[in-house]
C-alpha cells in the first residue's frame, strides 16, 4: 500500500538532526537516512535499522554506492509503492531513484562511496558521510514535497 505522501508532515532540519545523531551512535549512512525517516513513513525504526544494515559503506563495505542514497531510495520505495499485492509501480520508483541519483550526483559529483570519500584519491575527499546523509535528506525532502 502506497504512503500518500501529501500526509506526510516533514521538518528537515529536524529529519536532519535526527539521522546526525543516528550516525553519531554508529548506525551506518543508510540505517541514519532510513531510521530517521522511518516515523513519517509508517516504518519499525528497528525494522528499517535492520533491512539498512548491509548497505554501509557503500553497499556492504565495498564502497560502491553511497549508503546515504540507498537509505533515501529505501525511502522512496516506501512512498512510492503500490505495494506487495498489486505491484505495477515499479517503473515509476525506478524513475524517482533515478532522479534521485542523478540530483546527489549533480550535487556533490558523484555518487561512489569511495569517491565521495576520497579513497585512494590524491584531490580528497567530494564529501563526508555527513555531508552526504545531510544531502540525501534533502533532497528526499524535495522528492516527495514535489
Amino acid at each position: 500500500m502506497a504512503i500518500n505522501k501529501d500526509e506526510i508532515s516533514l521538518d528537515r532540519e529536524a529529519l536532519k538532526a535526527a539521522a546526525a545523531d543516528y550516525h553519531a551512535q554508529g548506525f551506518n549512512c543508510a540505517q541514519s537516512v532510513i531510521c530517521a525517516m522511518a516515523p513519517k513513513l509508517g516504518l519499525d525504526d528497528h525494522t528499517a535499522f535492520a533491512l539498512a544494515e548491509g548497505f554501509g559503506a557503500g553497499m556492504g563495505g565495498m564502497t560502491e554506492t553511497c549508503g546515504a542514497i540507498a537509505g533515501g531510495i529505501m525511502a522512496l520505495g516506501q512512498v512510492r509503492s503500490s505495494g506487495f499485492d498489486a505491484p505495477g509501480s515499479k517503473g515509476a520508483t525506478y524513475r524517482m531513484a533515478r532522479a534521485y541519483c542523478d540530483a546527489f550526483r549533480e550535487k556533490n559529483g558523484s555518487t561512489v562511496c569511495r569517491e565521495l570519500k576520497g579513497v585512494g584519491s590524491d584531490t580528497g575527499a567530494l564529501r563526508s558521510c555527513a555531508g552526504c546523509i545531510d544531502d540525501a535528506i534533502d533532497l528526499l525532502v524535495d522528492a516527495l514535497e514535489a
